[in-house]
């Protein structure tokens, strides 16, 4: 049959959900298993492990090749090296627009990606989360790949992030007095019910571009979850309303006692306001009606997560490398390619940290950054391999502020997000020469002090009339290959 020939690459294999779909998967087709630490998991004949780092285009592209249909489940709300810099909605726009492009490039026929439900009275304003969601979504549409969009709201399992925080509540507070944010509706669905979903779309392989809400056949407030959780654990509870939502509060209070990394916990609490329901444009029969009522949902996450607990949990990720990763968001003046946003980078370089800095570029566009005029601080060298119009790549190939003999994956990028006026500029493996603690106090605040100068100086050239005219000197007669002094 057809769908034994299929070949599904998973992104985020390794993790809560990917895990549970690759089993689902099992015997139905060959699998591409990706994750960062693929090469060491163990190959079977149905599953292929493959290593891979999305915020590597050739990584991207290498994984997916030979697949029909590529599953995108992931998510950057954790570090993914020892110093990170920027938010978790720019991490994401690179992970995204990596996993399209090579998914093009390569061939691949459909993504499937598993989002958020997005309340359509409130798309405008959208919590920082939920936004990050429709975002990556609308990403991985801006290249030639259908992407059928399955959107869930709360998924009741053992691990994952929701579920978990909301029985750890339970669990430890016999009395809780609940904001406003406890009265929001949302259509939980059972974890059961959502990898039905997604196997159902895979294996039925017909590649369209749509959106499909799934939920769980309860639409219930935050605090009738909490309710019924109190119920399956066999606790009794006191629930007390609060009249207001107290962003800050909540944050502090669900952090303190379930324990859970304020990298996850804050997010996801600023979406808690939304009302979380499966919309009627967005139903498709068979696979947006999840059949697992809460209660039994519930019981059987308990149940799992009580099993769990008692076994040797192993960690996901091994120890991080004494790495950095630092991305920010700018402004593009209108019609601006990422080119021509990099060269103009370093022209400002120069132009702000004079006279201590100065940068040169030769004619094959490759940078270096200079103390002083006579130490090369960073020798940046320009990929026109790897460069297109929209994505300018620079590999960190020498200097003083770094070793190239450690420095072998090392880079700097300018990345113009499909569909906004707006670019990426992100460095990625870099290792500092230096040792880590006068790195951190020292070469990484200045880092992050620059790139907050520049995000300005480009949201000013953006907004003032005056700046638009300097915009348009500079594209017309500044953005060419020359020595910047």
């Amino acid at each position: 049959m057809r769908e034994q020939k299929l070949v599904i690459a998973v992104a985020g294999a390794s993790g809560y959900i990917g895990r549970n779909l690759l089993k689902k998967l099992k015997g139905h087709a060959k699998v591409i298993a990706l994750s960062r630490n693929g090469d060491k998991q163990k190959n079977t004949s149905s599953i292929e492990w493959r290593s891979c780092d999305l915020f590597s285009m050739k990584d991207a592209e290498k994984s997916l090749e030979g697949a029909d249909i590529a599953v995108y489940l992931v998510h950057s709300m954790m570090k993914s090296a020892r110093l990170t810099q920027g938010s978790f909605e720019d991490m994401d726009v690179i992970l995204a627009d990596n996993f399209a492009q090579a998914a093009n490039k390569q061939g691949v026929q459909e993504i499937v990606y598993l989002g958020g439900i997005i309340p359509k009275e409130e798309e405008k304003n959208l919590s920082r989360h939920l936004k990050s969601r429709l975002e990556v979504e609308q990403i991985l549409r801006s290249y030639d790949v259908p992407v059928t969009a399955l959107r869930a709201g709360l998924i009741i399992g053992p691990e994952g992030s929701s579920f978990p925080i909301l029985s750890k509540l339970v669990k430890r507070l016999p009395l809780m007095v609940l904001p406003k944010w406890t009265r929001s509706h949302t259509q939980p669905v059972a974890l059961s019910d959502v990898l039905n979903a997604l196997t159902s779309i895979i294996l039925d392989f017909k590649p369209a571009t749509r959106t499909i809400d799934i939920g769980g056949p309860d639409v219930m407030t935050y605090k009738s979850m909490m309710q019924k959780t109190a119920e399956a654990l066999g606790k009794k509870r006191t629930f007390i309303d609060a009249p207001y939502f107290s962003l800050t509060l909540s944050r502090l209070w669900l952090r303190l006692v379930t324990q859970t990394p304020k990298e996850i916990v804050y997010p996801l609490v600023e979406s808690l306001k939304h009302p979380m329901v499966v919309r009627a444009e967005n139903h498709l029969e068979g696979v947006s009606d999840g059949t697992i009522p809460f209660m039994e949902a519930a019981e059987e996450a308990i149940k799992a997560e009580s099993a769990e607990s008692k076994s040797t949990a192993q960690p996901l990720f091994g120890p991080l490398k004494q790495d950095v990763r630092s991305v920010q968001r700018i402004k593009l003046p209108d019609d601006w390619t990422a080119d021509e946003a990099a060269r103009y980078y370093v022209k400002w370089l120069s132009t702000f940290l004079n006279p201590w800095v100065l940068t040169t570029v030769d004619e094959n566009l490759n940078c270096k950054i200079g103390f002083l005029g006579n130490r090369t601080l960073l020798e940046l060298q320009y990929s026109a391999e790897r460069s297109t119009e929209d994505r300018a790549l620079y590999y960190i190939t020498d200097g003083f502020l770094m070793d190239p003999s450690v420095n072998v994956r090392g880079r700097m990028e300018f990345r113009k997000i499909p569909g906004f006026a707006e670019a990426i500029i992100a460095i990625h493996d870099y290792l500092p020469a230096m040792p880590w603690f006068i790195y951190y106090v020292t070469q990484a605040n200045m880092h992050a002090f620059v790139m907050w100068r520049f995000q300005r100086h480009m949201h000013m050239l953006t907004t003032s009339e005056h700046t638009r005219r300097e915009v348009q000197s500079i594209t017309e007669k500044s953005l060419t290959v020359e020595s910047v002094t």
